[in-house]
């Protein structure tokens, strides 16, 4: 049995909203769903089809990550990705990366042949060329990217939780940062227990004010949450997103899986683009309660 989850970021609802932006943000959700259900279908690893699934709206400049990224102060775009290979506890993640068309593939790239979790910067950009990763200018990614100086509009990421039939758990994230942030900002979907985190029972991938998933380390609460107090993945995540990050201000939400297929996508505002799918189940595509 499989079961794949992915969000496209979480937030008020955007000014101007209308019923055919909506229809559109669907039918990227969808697209990208297709694309790491199809991979789960024929055996294909769990991480194979995060990683497919978040490239897949990294590509689409309705999201924030990728192609559609928000500017920094300086009119830039930094990107931040992560990989987390639940079986082996294997992880990779890039921040501040300028060039590379699909971070999550550069993070990718970093668990699989490197001795690291994380690289940043120029180090970051080096390595993406090294390894072959599709390089663009910035041209690509400011054609489409959307400055706000709306703080809380700039809080999308996208990001992909799936169980493959071989029982193994991976969570990818992806993020363009927060609109008009200052230059060298690392959020949390880089950090590995922050914004992204999988192990042998759960994988999670959050989306919303990432200094506050920061300090909550918010992803690996879910899973210590399970681990020590023996409650299972819907009691942790309910009683995370819809107890404590309210107390704190902390606003968003987050996507997570568990080792029986068990889906849980929630959120404290007003809306989350998400989608999610199980075997032998049709497609659910949502972005209001």
């Amino acid at each position: 049995m499989y079961a794949l989850a992915l969000h496209g970021g979480a937030g008020p609802r955007p000014a101007g909203w209308s019923g055919a932006r909506e229809q559109r943000v669907r039918d990227a959700l969808a697209r990208a769903l297709e694309v790491g259900r199809a991979l789960l279908s024929d055996g294909g690893s769990a991480l194979d089809a995060v990683t497919a699934t978040v490239a897949a709206l990294e590509d689409d400049p309705l999201f924030n990550a990728g192609r559609g990224a928000v500017r920094t102060r300086a009119g830039t775009v930094e990107l931040d990705a992560a990989v987390m290979d639940g079986a082996a506890l294997a992880a990779g993640a890039v921040a501040v990366l300028r060039r590379a068309k699909n971070p999550v593939k550069v993070a990718r790239a970093v668990l699989e042949r490197t001795a690291h979790v994380l690289l940043a910067g120029d180090g970051a950009d080096a390595f993406a060329a090294e390894v072959g990763a599709e390089l663009v200018p910035q041209s690509y990614f400011l054609s489409s990217a959307a400055p706000s100086s709306d703080d809380e509009a700039a809080h999308g990421t996208v990001g992909a939780v799936a169980l493959d039939r071989h029982g193994h758990l991976a969570a990818a994230t992806s993020t363009g940062g927060m609109s008009g942030q200052r230059p060298g900002r690392i959020g949390d979907s880089p950090l590995i227990g922050c914004g992204t985190y999988a192990d042998e029972q759960c994988a999670i991938s959050t989306t919303g004010h990432g200094e506050w998933f920061i300090r909550t380390v918010q992803a690996y609460d879910i899973a210590a949450r399970m681990r020590y107090a023996h409650v299972s993945l819907t009691v942790a995540v309910e009683s995370a997103v819809m107890q404590r990050l309210p107390t704190l201000g902390a606003a968003g939400g987050l996507i997570a899986v568990d080792r029986a297929g068990t889906l849980c996508m929630r959120f404290n505002t007003a809306q989350m683009y998400r989608a999610c799918v199980r075997e032998g189940n049709e497609p659910e595509i949502a972005i209001t309660a």
